[in-house]
């Protein structure tokens, strides 16, 4: 069993593992329980019924966080002709149009934190998986990460202004950043109310019995809250 330092044990007490908070709780207390000398993310991590070997079982969407993440978010845009002036004007940080460029993301450039393209380079994007797909930063048509030289500037807006793509893992779990702890509750809160409410909307065909077994919130590194998994399906009834 791994040790756990003074200022973890403090935080530890002060959440009661036997209890299911109401989502606002949770919130509050993943906030109150952050340590670090850095700004801890907030953390969603959800344990669902679904079977992730099964192709009709898969969860993979976005929300955007109306409260955003807290940072700066550099957007990378694979384009080209039209759609290069759309995406500078649009505000990405790099427009990837160029072999030069394509290169060096082969050779394992990844200072962007998304990844958009429009259709004519996805033939060139493929062959960098081995690079992006590791990082979750491959764009994909699902996410909304392939658009035409006309979304552009919309998708990079959304991807800047908090943007976030989630999906289910091989462990059958889902797990997201929902902002900063320096956010005040309510924003946090309202930022979890929308990850809730993509949730729900993106469980998929296959799924059978209970969809979202077991919820819990965390400040990175601090020790996990749970949810009532009941009260955090109906959240957005709350706002």
């Amino acid at each position: 069993m791994a040790k756990h330092g003074k200022k973890y044990l403090e935080a530890l007490a002060k959440v009661d593992n036997e209890k299911l908070y109401s989502p606002k709780e949770a919130v509050a207390l993943a906030k109150e329980t952050a340590y670090t000398k850095f700004d801890s993310a907030i953390e969603v991590h959800l344990r669902t019924g679904l079977d992730p070997r099964q192709a009709d079982q898969q969860v993979r969407d976005v929300v955007v966080l109306p409260n955003g993440l807290g940072k700066t978010v550099r957007v990378l845009v694979f384009t080209q002709g039209e759609g290069s002036t759309k995406a500078t004007e649009g505000g990405a940080d790099f427009v990837c149009d160029t072999d030069e460029m394509i290169n060096k993301i082969a050779a394992g450039w990844t200072d962007f934190d998304v990844a958009i393209a429009t259709p004519d380079m996805m033939g060139k994007v493929g062959k960098l998986g081995r690079v992006l797909g590791p990082r979750s930063l491959m764009p994909n048509p699902k996410a909304g990460t392939v658009c035409s030289p006309d979304e552009l500037p919309r998708v990079i807006k959304e991807a800047k202004a908090g943007r976030v793509e989630f999906r289910l893992d091989k462990t059958a779990n889902i797990h997201v950043i929902i902002g900063k702890a320096s956010f005040d509750v309510q924003k946090l809160f309202e930022n979890f109310a929308a990850l809730m409410e993509a949730i729900k909307k993106a469980r998929p065909s296959g799924a059978k019995g209970i969809y979202i077994k077991k919820i819990s919130i965390a400040a990175t590194m601090g020790p996990g809250v749970k949810v009532d998994p009941l009260q955090a399906v109906s959240i957005s009834k709350e706002l």
